[in-house]
C-alpha cells in the first residue's frame, strides 16, 4: 500500500504539528542521524531513580522488546513493586515541603528550561518514540514538539494569572481577601504507549508548574521515554525528590498509590477499565475526597452530510482514523454517513485507504507502523471474526500482515467495515486499532443519535459545509473536543494552547483538559485569606 504525502492547508497556522511537518524536508536528514546514534543504546540496561538515587529491584529486570520487530530488545528496566511505590512516595513527600515552597515564577523558569531541553533533544526523543512503539516519525516529532509547545503554554498561563493569587472585595469593614492557589502534595503520574512522551508530559508538567510532586510511572510499554522525561526535568534544575520514576507493571505499584495517605492526588490516562478501578479504589481508600485528573479514551464518531466536501471528508477520516495505527484516544473509529452521498464517499474512502504505505516506521514514506502488541493483533482478528459473522461487508482491510518485513512485527492492514447493524458492539467498543465501521443516516438528528449513543465523549467530527448543521452539531454533540471540516483529521490533533483535550462521560474525570486555560487548576486547591484592620 503507498501513501500519499500528508496534507498541508495554506491557511494552516505556523505551529510544528504532524501537518506542518510533512513540508519540512530538513527533519529527514537530523532523523536518520539520530536512528543511527539510537542503535548504539539499544539493549541497555537501565534503573529507576527514587529519591535522585539509582534504584534497582530484587525481582530483577524485564526486556522491553520493539514492535517494529520483537528481535529487537529496546532495553532492560527494572520489575518495580509496593516497597519502591512508598519509597517513591516518601521521597516526594519530604521534597514537596521545599518545591510547594519554591516561588512559582522560579518553578516557571525550571519548567521553561524543561522546553528548552525537549526541543533541543527531540529527534533523540522521537526515535525513541519510534522504535518504543512503532509511531512514524512525523507523528513522533509532532509528539516531542507538542510537549514542548505544552510546557510554553503553561508557563504563559501561569504568567498570566500571576501563579494564581487574587486579590477579592472586601466582605466587611477593614477586610483585606486574597484567594491563593495552593498545590495538594504528591502525585503518582501514570501513563500511556500511545503518546509515551506527551501524555506524560502533560500530567507532569501540570502537578509541577503548580508546586506538587511526582512518581513517573510509564507503562511497560514505554519506560524509556519515560526515563528521558525524567532526565530532562532533572538537567533543567528540579530538585531532587520532586520527581520519581519507576517502572514495572502497574498492578505492582496500584495498591500503594491507592492507600497511602501521603498520596494527594492521581493522574491516569488510559484504558476506561483500569481507569475507573483507580478512581473507585483511591476515593474508597483514602481518608477524605482526592482529585483524579483521568483521560479514559472513547469511541469517537464522524459525521458525513450531503452538504460535505467529500474529498476533505475523506482524507479528514482517514488521517484521523489511521493516524498512529488508530491508536489514539482521539481516532475517528465511527463513522455515520447520510445516504444520499454515501455510495461516492466509500468509493472515495477505498481508494485513499489503499494508498496507505504499511510498514517500518523507521522508514520515510511509512505512514503505519505496528500495532503496540499482541494483544492488539489478538483484538484485531476479534473484531475481524465478529464482522464477518455479522454478515458486515469488507470495504478494503481486515488482515493481519505475517510475511517478509512483517513477520517479526505486530502490523495489520487499515480495515474499514459496512453494513452492520447500528447496535453491533463495534460501535461501542474502543478497539484501539485502524479498524472504523461505517453507518449511514437519513437526517442529522438520527446522525446526532447515533453518535451520541455511548457512554464516552472525547472526540466528535462533522463535514457539512452548510453553517446551520454545523451549528446544530455543536449544540447536539455530547463530546468534550469537537471539530467541522477538519481536513487534517476529523477528530484528531488537538494541540496545547488551541484545543483543551477534554473528555466528557466517561472519557473524563474533571471536566478540564490538557492544552486548555483551566487544566492547572485541578492540581490545585483554593485558600481564603483575610486579614481585618483597624
Amino acid at each position: 500500500m503507498k501513501a500519499q504525502l500528508p496534507f498541508v492547508s495554506k491557511s494552516s497556522p505556523p505551529k510544528i504539528t504532524y501537518v506542518t511537518l510533512a513540508a519540512d524536508d530538513s527533519i529527514h536528514p537530523k532523523f536518520e542521524e539520530a536512528l543511527k546514534r539510537f542503535e548504539n543504546e539499544l539493549g541497555r540496561h537501565y534503573p529507576m531513580y527514587i529519591d535522585g538515587k539509582e534504584t534497582k529491584s530484587d525481582l530483577g529486570e524485564f526486556e522491553h522488546r520493539s514492535p517494529i520487530d520483537t528481535d529487537i530488545i529496546v532495553g532492560h528496566f527494572q520489575v518495580g513493586n509496593q516497597v519502591h511505590a512508598r519509597s517513591a512516595i516518601e521521597a516526594a513527600d519530604v521534597a514537596f515541603q521545599k518545591w510547594r515552597s519554591t516561588d512559582w515564577e522560579e518553578r516557571v523558569r525550571i519548567m521553561k528550561r524543561a522546553a528548552d531541553l525537549i526541543d533541543e533533544r527531540k529527534y533523540e526523543i522521537a526515535v525513541a518514540i519510534t522504535y518504543e512503539v512503532g509511531k512514524n516519525r512525523l507523528e513522533a516529532l509532532a509528539e516531542a514538539w507538542e510537549a514542548v509547545d505544552a510546557i510554553r503554554y503553561y508557563a504563559n498561563v501561569m504568567e498570566q494569572h500571576g501563579g494564581y493569587e487574587t486579590r477579592m472585595g472586601p466582605g466587611g469593614p477593614g477586610e483585606q481577601t486574597t484567594v491563593v492557589a495552593k498545590p495538594l502534595g504528591v502525585w503518582p503520574v501514570i501513563s500511556p504507549f500511545n503518546f509515551p512522551f506527551m501524555l506524560a508530559n502533560g500530567m507532569a508538567l501540570g502537578a509541577l508548574i503548580t508546586g506538587n510532586t511526582i512518581i513517573l510511572k510509564p507503562t511497560s510499554e514505554a519506560p524509556l521515554t519515560g526515563l528521558m522525561l525524567y532526565r530532562i526535568f532533572k538537567d533543567a534544575g528540579i530538585p531532587t525528590g520532586v520527581v520519581n520514576y519507576v517502572t514495572g507493571p502497574g498492578g505492582n505499584f496500584e495498591k500503594e498509590f491507592v492507600s497511602n495517605p501521603a498520596v494527594a492526588g492521581i493522574a491516569f490516562t488510559g484504558s476506561r477499565d483500569v481507569g475507573m478501578r483507580l478512581y473507585k479504589e483511591f476515593l474508597a481508600q483514602q481518608p477524605y475526597p482526592k482529585p483524579v485528573v483521568m483521560e479514559m479514551g472513547s469511541k469517537n464518531p464522524a459525521i458525513v452530510t450531503s452538504k460535505a466536501d467529500l474529498s476533505k471528508a475523506v482524507e479528514g477520516i482517514v488521517r484521523a482514523a489511521f493516524g498512529y495505527d488508530g491508536q489514539k484516544c482521539s481516532a475517528a473509529s465511527r463513522v455515520y454517513v447520510q445516504n444520499t452521498v454515501k455510495s461516492k464517499f466509500l468509493d472515495g474512502l477505498k481508494a485513499r485507504v489503499q494508498e496507505i504505505r504499511v510498514g517500518d516506521p523507521r522508514k520515510k514514506d511509512t505512514f503505519n507502523g505496528p500495532v503496540i502488541n499482541k494483544a492488539a493483533i489478538d483484538r484485531f482478528q476479534d473484531a475481524v471474526e465478529d464482522a464477518r459473522n455479522s454478515k458486515g461487508i469488507f470495504l478494503v482491510g481486515g488482515r493481519v500482515l505475517k510475511v517478509g518485513s512483517f513477520a517479526r512485527g505486530f502490523y495489520v492492514e487499515p480495515t474499514v467495515v459496512t453494513d452492520l447493524p447500528g447496535s453491533h458492539r463495534l460501535f461501542r467498543d474502543e478497539l484501539f486499532l485502524p479498524f472504523i465501521v461505517v453507518d449511514y443516516f437519513e437526517t442529522l438528528e438520527e446522525a446526532l443519535q447515533k453518535a451520541n449513543a455511548t457512554e464516552y465523549g472525547l472526540t466528535a467530527g462533522i463535514f457539512s459545509e452548510d453553517s446551520s448543521e454545523v451549528r446544530r452539531f455543536f449544540d447536539g454533540i455530547e463530546f468534550g473536543v469537537v471539530y467541522a471540516n477538519r481536513k487534517g483529521g476529523a477528530t484528531t490533533g488537538a494541540w496545547p494552547g488551541a484545543q483543551s483535550f477534554v473528555g466528557w462521560k466517561a472519557s473524563g474525570a474533571t471536566g478540564r483538559g490538557i492544552g486548555g486555560p483551566h487544566y492547572l487548576l485541578t492540581f490545585l486547591r483554593e485558600q481564603s485569606q483575610t486579614l481585618v484592620s483597624d
